[in-house]
This record gives structure tokens, sequence and C-alpha cells, in this order.
């Protein structure tokens, strides 16, 4: 398995790793310099529009890297290599899923958290400041963080587990099929509603409201945290799905 993530870190990550070392040692400076009152009003603005530009910047190297390491597990050539290995394909899955969410969570975490401290600096609040703050949050304060946070990194784990099922989809059953191509975007319709339609078990933990044929349910910190919960059972159905196909027969 330690194997596994070796290659999924080699498919996407010397690229990313490098960008993002730029872009982690350029904030920090900016975000030293301003605790520390030394940067010009000009150099702030110019440390803001940096910062932003890296951020975009750190967007697009994770989407190739993401893309490379798809690419060396479901296309060829590399994926002969990966498909003769005797490793069940749920391994090799996991090693893909977990590597691209860590490095991606963590590199965009990192550089937006740049880019907002540099923006609130310029608005005149002190990074000392700022940092106390922080750290004296209340528990339920920390706790409604935490959930938001684990919404959004399981949302993305769904996005991400829903596209390589619809790929393996397209490679195994509807392979060299008439229409295979429209029959994956049909499912790939329909699994969005089908998740769509799934929210509806979040009614108890939540106020519903209806606006004509559609319902609106607006969530308490409880109803976050269920919601999260849901996202990353979703995404958990769509990986063994995915990984059964891989077994059964995917033609590379």
């Amino acid at each position: 398995m330690k194997a596994q993530f070796k290659h999924a870190l080699y498919a996407g990550g010397f690229t990313r790793l490098a960008i993002f070392m730029v872009i982690f040692v350029m904030n920090f400076v900016f975000i030293l310099l301003g605790a520390l009152g030394l940067l010009p009003l000009a150099a702030q603005i110019t440390a803001v529009s940096l910062s932003g530009v890296g951020v975009s910047v750190m967007a697009v190297t994770n989407l190739i890297g993401d893309i490379s390491i798809i690419r060396y597990r479901l296309a060829s050539p590399r994926a002969y290599l990966y498909a003769l290995t005797p490793v069940p394909r749920w391994k090799t899955l996991l090693a893909s899923i977990v590597t691209i969410v860590a490095t991606d969570v963590v590199t965009m975490a990192a550089s937006i958290f740049g880019v907002v401290m540099l923006a609130l600096n310029l608005a005149g609040n002190y990074v000392g400041d700022l940092f106390w703050n922080i750290i004296t949050l209340n528990p339920y304060e920390v706790m409604t963080g935490f959930w938001f946070c684990a919404l959004a990194v399981a949302g993305y784990l769904l996005m991400l587990m829903a596209i390589i099922f619809c790929i393996t989809l397209n490679k195994s059953v509807f392979y060299q099929k008439r229409g295979g191509g429209m029959l994956t975007a049909l499912v790939a319709i329909g699994l969005v509603f089908a998740v769509n339609i799934s929210q509806i078990v979040l009614a108890p933990f939540g106020a519903v409201s209806r606006w004509g044929m559609h319902f609106t349910i607006y969530l308490g910190r409880l109803g976050i945290a269920m919601y999260a919960l849901l996202l990353l059972a979703e995404a958990a159905a769509l990986f063994v799905v995915t990984s059964k196909l891989m077994e059964r027969k995917l033609n590379i």
C-alpha cells in the first residue's frame, strides 16, 4: 500500500510541490514583513495581488496534478503497468483519492490563508491580533468551523469520486457500445440528481421551507455535521462501486 501512495505522489507531486513552496515562501515573507510593519501601502497592495495570483496558479497546478494521477491509473501507457500489479484495485484507487484530496486541500488552504492574512493586514489589522483572536475561539466556534471544513472536504471528495466513477464506467460497462459517451453523460446527470434528492434525509436536522416545487433545508451545526457524513457515505458508496468496476474489466 505504501508503494501505491508513492506512485500517486510521483504522478502529480513534483510540479505541485515546487509551485506550492514558491507561493508559501512568498506569503510567509510578506506576512512577516507586514507583522513587523515594514511594508508600505504600495507594497501591501502588491503583496495581496501576488498572493491572489498565487491562489489561481496553485488551483491550476493542482488540477494538472490531479489529471496526471487519474491518467496514470486509467489511461495508457502507464495504466498498463498498474493493471499488471498484483494489488487489489481498491488499494490503488484509495491511494490516488487520498493523495489528490490531501495535496489539494493542504496546498489550497495554505494559499488561501496567506492571501486572507495579507488582505486583513492591508485593511489595518495586525497579524498578532488576528492570531490571538483565532487561538481564543470558544469550543462552539471551533466545532462549527471544523464541521464546515469537513463539509467542504466531503463535497470535494464526492465530486472527485463521481468523476472517476463516470470515467471508469465509460471504460468498462459502456466500452465500445454504441452511444457509450451519451450513456455515461446520462448516468452523470442521474448521479447529480440522486445526490440532490438524497439531501431530503437531512430534513429532521433543519428547518424546511417550500418554494413552489422546490424545498430548502436550513441547517444548524448538527445539520451541517450530518450533511458532511451523508456526503462521505455517498463518496464511500461510489468508491466501492468504482473499485468493483475496475476489478471486473477496465479497457485502457
